[in-house]
């Protein structure tokens, strides 16, 4: 293809973002490559924010995708700093805050996702946080490892992956910490109700209260600092600072004023697009958290927030905007880390999805893998500190086969002899 004369545009400075503009040059793309980004930093990977750079055994440079000076190696033209305003579809061309007006032929965008807001009062004040950007991790850090010298007390409202794993950080620092969650278990959209308990007794082993089915009502505070928190059972408790850990929501604003189809809260919201990343309009595509895909090996219509999407979800859709053959079939993959305790979670299986948790190995050691099934198949497993069988997990997803749940939960069947 000839294609100097083409120009890409990338909306989002994140891992989707960065990734599509190096598989472009990658791919041999000779045209004009522009990413667009709204934080002044150069794109940079998020899992280091809730773990090894918030626990302060990471340099900031270490989260970084590409060393500054690739951008230029690579001729592609970086606009930080810059948020994109309006999308002129029919005049193919975006529109940036400070008036400039950019021409693209082919359009991505991987705007990611925003933190979810306490909608109580007191949110205002110094003390509360949210954690998505690095901006976020740079002051959470700081703040962590004031609340330890100071023995000051955090409050996390949310027992997600990212409630829990500055749970952890901050008990490394030696902060006091508590987590509300209105669910009865940690992780419950996430893993089900099933394993909740062994991150109760992993976090409270550590010195974490948990309070379960308890919402935050208000945040009190004085002179703009936070002082207390109060709980919809009435009752208040001390704190110092507030992180909220309530999810993310899709970042779709710009998208849904250019008129593109979103895909509905059942799937997540997010940008509707197909196995080849496109979105309603054939020359704009979207990657990343805010992509909804219809997801082929799953029959239907997925939004995934973690690491991995991202990290393959640019390139997939980098190839499908230089007309190449892509299906997007990605299994979703994730991984944790909290205090000793690592895991690799492959496969999608909300609550409700499925009818049994098979365990192999040991949970009481925290050592196993733990698969979920619906009619006999496996359709996502966790491994907590067993490793290198993320494959085998995978393809027993992918097959789809019928297995015999005492087998898959002996740890002498090899996973491999499972798929047929």
């Amino acid at each position: 293809m000839v294609d100097g004369h083409l120009t890409f545009v990338i909306v989002g400075g994140g891992l989707a973002g960065a990734k599509a503009a190096e598989t472009l040059r990658a791919e041999g793309f000779t045209g004009r490559v522009i990413l667009i980004g709204d934080e002044r930093d150069h794109p940079y990977e998020r899992p280091p924010l809730s773990k090894g750079y918030l626990q302060g055994k990471e340099e900031r440079e270490s989260v970084f995708v590409h060393e500054p000076a690739w951008y230029a190696q690579a001729d592609v033209e970086l606009h930080l700093g810059q948020v994109v305003v309006a999308i002129d579809r029919a005049g193919k061309s975006v529109r940036l805050g400070d008036g400039t007006v950019l021409h693209y032929d082919r359009l991505l965008l991987a705007t990611g996702a925003e933190p979810r807001r306490l909608d109580i009062p007191g949110t205002e004040l110094a003390g509360v946080h949210h954690l998505r950007r690095l901006a976020h991790a740079d002051r959470l850090r700081q703040v962590l490892a004031a609340l330890g010298r100071d023995n000051g007390h955090l409050v996390i409202a949310g027992a997600g992956w990212i409630g829990l794993e500055v749970a952890a950080a901050a008990r490394g620092y030696g902060a006091e910490v508590t987590v509300f969650e209105p669910e009865t278990t940690p992780l419950h959209q996430a893993i089900g109700p099933e394993l909740g308990q062994i991150f109760t007794d992993l976090h409270s082993e550590h010195g974490v209260r948990f309070r379960f089915g308890a919402r935050l009502t208000e945040i009190t505070g004085q002179d703009g600092m936070v002082l207390a928190v109060r709980t919809d059972d009435g009752e208040e408790h001390p704190a110092h600072d507030v992180l909220a850990a309530i999810g993310a929501a899709p970042r779709t604003g710009l998208a849904e004023a250019a008129g593109l189809v979103l895909a509905d809260r059942e799937h997540g919201g997010g940008i509707a697009v197909d196995a080849a990343l496109r979105t309603s309009d054939p020359d704009i595509y979207a990657a990343g958290d805010v992509a909804a895909a219809h997801h082929p090996l799953l029959g239907t219509r997925l939004r995934v927030e973690h690491w991995a999407n991202a990290l393959n979800g640019g390139p997939a859709a980098a190839r499908s905007m230089l007309g190449q053959d892509i299906s997007y079939d990605r299994v979703p993959y994730f991984f944790s880390d909290q205090y000793d305790l690592g895991l690799e979670y492959s496969g999608w299986a909300p609550p409700g999805s499925y009818d049994q948790v098979v365990l192999r190995g040991d949970a009481g050691k925290r050592e196993f893998i733990a698969f979920w099934l619906k009619d006999r198949r496996v359709v996502a497993g966790m491994n907590v500190n067993v490793w290198d069988v993320t494959t085998p997990i995978q393809e027993l997803i992918r097959s789809g086969v019928a297995v015999d749940p005492q087998a898959l939960g002996d740890p002498s069947v090899p996973l491999t002899s499972l798929t047929g």
